[in-house]
């Protein structure tokens, strides 16, 4: 199977990058049959198909082809999960790794999963076993939901009053007549609250329309939140203790905890994988902070399926004033004159990081 390749020699001259993961929702109608088109006959896909088929599950190859789209299908965790990481895994094999060094790997909620691939600390099958059995855990129980709100302007520059009185609603909102809320992930310029459906009932009535928010995520558990303590258990029981290894490049978690090839013991690694991450809240913006400031990149590489990840992205970076960015439209410019935030999703962005072998015409 082929894996990505650690190389390290002519790093001098290679640009650094750091990727970062995408998570749930971000494989919908519009990226039906990305990952046939850019990897259907690669052995890998071959191999992740056969241990689907042993599952005696419908292969990522059908379901991304034959099997017309359908959310209540597609959006179900046990095939949502892998889709998203295959699709990722073909953008990160895609990369010109003679051009680009990688030199930090993070990711968003399910994301962590993928970067455990992507930075080498589980094999490639490894990762499609527990991504599929986390996914299908996930929609077996199902507990409890997600909804998302932006804390931000419409120029993405931070609100921070907004902030605390939606983290406020929290404290006024959990505990009071069977309501559980709890802060599920630090998106960017988004929270993602988790609770039950008292919770997120009462969170609904108080959120003051805006746009197409507040949102609740389809077919999403309260994920990194008390309400997943069950599923942690189990996936602890029933996953035993897996394969891990110590990354070939530095992780950051969603503590904005770094992990590096010659500090990581692999079970701790397993240990947080299958224990506080799945039940306290994910620091996604954290991570992209540490990302920035520990590994100085010169671009941030979110690989696909789709560019949901890139707005939440884009207004951490903000957030960070990096590379001058201090609103949307001053990232906006900066995109058009040359893409620092590339999401591999986007067909004209997906091209620089390509070899050039590959992005020339035929």
């Amino acid at each position: 199977m082929s894996e990505m390749r650690d190389d390290t020699q002519g790093s001098a001259t290679r640009e650094r990058i750091l990727v970062v993961c995408p998570g749930r929702g971000t494989y919908n109608a519009a990226e039906w049959g990305t990952l046939n088109r850019l990897a259907g006959d690669s052995e890998w896909l071959a191999r992740f198909d056969a241990v689907r088929r042993e599952a005696d599950m419908p292969t990522l190859s059908e379901l991304d082809g034959e099997t017309p789209f359908r959310q209540i299908l597609h959006g179900r965790g046990e095939h949502a999960s892998p889709l998203i990481y295959a699709c990722a895994w073909a953008d990160l094999l895609a990369i010109d790794r003679e051009r680009y060094e990688i030199v930090a790997v993070t990711g968003n909620s399910m994301g962590w999963y993928i970067a455990l691939a992507a930075a080498g600390a589980l094999d490639p099958v490894e990762a499609l076993h527990l991504i599929g059995s986390m996914g299908l855990l996930m929609q077996e129980t199902l507990a409890g939901g997600q909804v998302i709100y932006p804390w931000v302007d419409e120029a993405w520059r931070p609100d921070w009053a907004l902030r605390r009185e939606l983290l406020s609603l929290i404290e006024r909102i959990h505990g009071s007549e069977g309501a559980e809320l709890y802060l599920s992930i630090e998106l960017g310029g988004m929270l993602v609250f988790g609770g039950n459906e008292a919770g997120l009932a009462r969170l609904a009535e108080r959120l003051p329309p805006r746009e197409r928010f507040p949102l609740r995520l389809h077919q999403h558990a309260a994920f990194h939140t008390p309400l997943q303590e069950d599923l942690k258990q189990v996936a602890r029981r029933r996953l035993g203790v897996g394969p891990f290894h110590a990354p070939a490049v530095p992780m950051i978690d969603g503590r904005g905890h770094v992990w590096t090839p010659w500090s990581t013991d692999p079970q701790a690694l397993w240990d947080y994988t299958l224990g506080e991450q799945l039940v306290a809240p994910y620091d996604f913006t954290a991570a992209i902070r540490v990302g920035v400031r520990e590994f100085a990149p010169d671009r941030v590489v979110i690989p696909g399926p789709g560019a949901t990840l890139g707005g939440a992205t884009a207004q951490a970076l903000i957030q960070l004033g990096w590379q001058g960015f201090g609103d949307k439209n001053s990232f906006q410019q900066g995109q058009a004159e040359e893409p620092r935030l590339v999401c591999m999703g986007l067909p004209e962005q997906r091209e620089w990081l390509l070899s050039r072998r590959e992005s020339l015409p035929a």
